[in-house]
């Protein structure tokens, strides 16, 4: 059965949260990884409003492959198979929710948008090559740490910010020449790797969610945030889906998590990480 299985590398072990109580979990939720700095406080907040709800087993891996996870019925993660059915799935890409409806898990139209976020460059601190817009990443000694748009949903956002800058050359150019030149490298799992090469000084430059170079400044990392502006940088495309899947271990507890996200208070935490809410915080 293994063999079948696709596998989340090993040393992603911060991104499968709460192991330990799989077995007994009364929510099992899989969402985009660029959620991974807030999950904690909104998590706390949700279980004060439900206490009974006490164990909650939740992945904060890319959506794509989180969605691999799921119709192949479960993953392997350090020789150990992790569930294929979890009770919530969001995603930042509504191709994903075609895919589970023509795979029979989720009713057609049965999911909604509740949130938004932007795409910016992370550079490191000072901005030593003077990158300040997109086309500087065609820039043939700019190393770009670019996510693959196979596995992240972030990447499928990047490339179409890259073609609505420069058209079709400009994605060849960083998508193409660039990566066969071994200026543009590809994320293994997800962009939040571009940081820690940022940090190595293996890249120069990385689009990425605002949202993660105001994290990583928060944790003190030496980066800087480049906008790229308003009709580039996708906030009106970036929508982030969400649905409970058919036959769910825990179909109220789902329920329950998705009255809550449209809330206030929960779109208030997204809002405090940097996120575009979806749903009115006033």
């Amino acid at each position: 059965m293994k063999g079948n299985l696709p596998i989340i590398p090993a040393n992603r072990a911060d991104d499968i949260h709460n192991l330990d109580i799989l077995d007994k979990a009364d929510l099992i939720l899989f969402v985009a990884g660029n959620q991974f700095m807030l999950m904690e406080e909104l998590l706390a907040l949700f279980r004060e409003k439900h206490p009974d709800i006490k164990h909650i087993f939740y992945e904060t891996l890319p959506p794509g492959l989180e969605l691999k996870q799921i119709l192949a019925g479960g993953a392997v993660f350090q020789d150990k198979i992790l569930p294929g059915k979890p009770d919530v799935y969001a995603s930042v890409n509504e191709e994903a929710m075609y895919k589970l409806e023509e795979a029979g898990l989720i009713e057609k139209g049965d999911y909604f948008i509740y949130l938004h976020n932007r795409i910016v460059l992370m550079v490191k601190e000072g901005n030593p090559l003077n990158i300040h817009s997109v086309l500087d990443l065609a820039r043939d000694e700019v190393r770009v740490s670019q996510p693959n748009p196979e596995l992240e949903d972030i990447g499928v956002h990047i490339v179409n910010m890259y073609r609505q800058a420069g058209g079709e050359e400009l994605v060849y150019r960083i998508m193409e020449e660039k990566r066969a030149e071994g200026t543009t490298i590809f994320t293994i799992v997800h962009h939040r790797e571009t940081p820690l090469r940022l940090r190595k000084d293996t890249v120069d430059v990385g689009p990425v969610w605002a949202t993660e170079v105001l994290t990583a400044q928060k944790q003190g990392l030496k980066v800087e945030m480049v906008d790229v502006g308003e009709e580039l940088d996708q906030r009106k495309n970036v929508n982030y889906f969400i649905t409970a899947l058919k036959d769910a271990p825990h179909p109220e507890n789902a329920k329950r998590f998705l009255e809550f996200i449209r809330s206030k208070e929960a779109q208030a935490v997204y809002q405090k990480y940097g996120f575009i809410p979806h749903f009115d915080t006033a």
